[in-house]
């Protein structure tokens, strides 16, 4: 899908220049550019390595990189193509507001177009648009908007995006893939801090609503937490999962999670595990008797347990 969309903007951009109005404002499509984040800078993180241990790969790192996967490839696809819409010619111009397309490959099911609106105080509001190709009459609905705070430098930006992933299934069911909901992000590349907000729904079309906060530091150890909301219990209320895991610049980490409220009613279940720096497991623990009590707690390399309070 990017190849052909960015095919086709080369051969639009042919004769674009000449649509560039005299008012247009004093910025540049590399203005643009640097102050969209990347799909690298709001990235989740965690630590790798090229060894493996023989013994058993941690259960709870393997679920951290799961979920950091999921969240990471959700949103890269859409932000690599906003990056590949400004390398080209501008469309237009109205006032403060530069325009890309709309365009759309011929064999592509949707066309997009890019806003980007020059706010005076430095920063920028942007909203990539679709609309389907395959449905008469229909109208350019966002596939993401957001706002872009480039002024401390591009490596030091902030700002906030929201995909909506069911948008983009109405425009292009061929490309947009599974996912489904919101993710509302918010980023702070100084701080190497992200927050993710999502709403989806489970294999049941039962809501889930969930939270994502990430921290990183310059050495490689980072601190994230993923909290939803969803049916654990089997009965009408929704349970609460938290998950915490930190690790060290050495790739050694410690995971806790609680599951709690809902159905459970009182009864908090709990569970820790921690990795080395081969990801293997040294510590295991839980308070409901999933699996065996096994390693020492005194091997981890955060030595207790730390989740956020309860609401």
């Amino acid at each position: 899908m990017l190849n052909r969309f960015a095919a086709g903007l080369c051969a639009l951009s042919l004769g674009l220049a000449a649509c560039v109005q005299d008012d247009a404002p004093a910025v540049s499509s590399d203005d643009v550019d640097r102050a969209l984040p990347t799909a690298d800078q709001v990235s989740i993180k965690l630590p790798e390595t090229t060894a493996r241990s023989a013994g058993e790969l941690a259960t709870w790192y393997v679920a951290t990189r799961g979920v950091t996967s999921t969240f990471n490839g959700g949103s890269i696809w859409v932000l690599v193509l906003l990056h590949a819409i400004v390398k080209f010619p501008v469309t237009s111009v109205a006032s403060d507001t530069l325009t890309w397309g709309p365009w759309s490959d011929a064999l592509s099911p949707a066309e997009y177009k890019l806003d980007v609106h020059v706010v005076g105080d430095g920063t920028f509001a942007y909203a990539l648009s679709g609309r389907s190709k395959t449905t008469a009459s229909a109208a350019f609905e966002p596939v993401i908007h957001g706002t872009a705070d480039p002024r401390a430098g591009a490596l030091a930006a902030s700002g906030e995006f929201v995909i909506d992933f069911d948008a983009s299934r109405r425009v292009n069911p061929v490309d947009s893939g599974d996912a489904h909901g919101a993710v509302d992000a918010r980023y702070d590349l100084a701080q190497r801090h992200l927050d993710l907000a999502i709403t989806t729904t489970g294999d049941r079309g039962e809501p889930v609503v969930a939270g994502y906060a990430y921290n990183g530091a310059a050495d490689g150890s980072g601190d994230m937490t993923f909290e939803f909301s969803a049916d654990a219990g089997g009965g009408a209320a929704l349970e609460t999962a938290t998950l915490r895991s930190r690790w060290r610049s050495t790739g050694a980490g410690r995971a806790d999670a609680r599951i709690a409220g809902g159905d459970l009613g009182t009864v908090e279940i709990t569970a820790s595990e921690c990795w080395d720096t081969m990801f293997a497991r040294v510590y295991y623990a839980d308070s409901a008797g999933f699996a065996p009590t096994s390693g020492s707690e005194a091997a981890c390399a955060f030595a207790t347990a730390d989740l956020p309070l309860r609401n």
